[in-house]
């Protein structure tokens, strides 16, 4: 499966498919922010014209998950692993392992340092698949998004 996995960049062709990934874990487990709708909505506009990337992670020409690396203006961190959602259908199957891999990738190719991410202990699954990434709690960071009980980081160089 994961070899006939192919990970693309973002064309505005998959701009309702990352909305959808997305918003179905989100409104499966807590409810749609005011920062969701405004990077959900556009997506070019507000994570890619802004300096940041989505990856698109394919099954022949289907969607099955997405990721965004935001591109944070901040003094600690470049950028920040978001918007990772895969498709139910097609969980358990590494494609989040790979989507994240892609990002982290991509992130040290730009000369990022660390990686900032921020989620909620509830999503178990995407919390150990972090912790795999080698990501590492932080702690006291303000957050826009009420639902962030967990912030996170990985360091990309010793």
């Amino acid at each position: 499966m994961k070899n006939e996995i192919r990970i693309v960049n973002f064309e505005k062709k998959y701009a309702l498919a990352f909305k959808e990934l997305n918003q179905e874990w989100i409104i499966k487990f807590f409810k749609m922010e005011a920062e969701d709708h405004y990077t959900l909505d556009n997506p070019q506009e507000n994570i890619i014209d802004k300096g940041g990337y989505i990856l698109i992670a394919l099954l022949g020409n289907e969607v099955v998950g997405v990721c965004a690396l935001k591109k944070m203006e901040d003094p600690d961190y470049k950028y920040e692993l978001a918007k990772m959602g895969v498709s139910p259908s097609h969980r358990g199957k590494k494609i989040g392992l790979l989507l994240g891999e892609k990002i982290i990738e991509l992130a040290r190719s730009l000369g990022s340092k660390k990686i900032f991410l921020e989620s909620n202990t509830v999503l178990t699954p995407a919390i150990n698949l972090y912790r795999k990434l080698g990501f590492t709690e932080i702690y006291d960071r303000p957050s826009p998004y009420e639902r962030s009980n967990i912030q996170m980081e990985l360091k990309l160089e010793a």
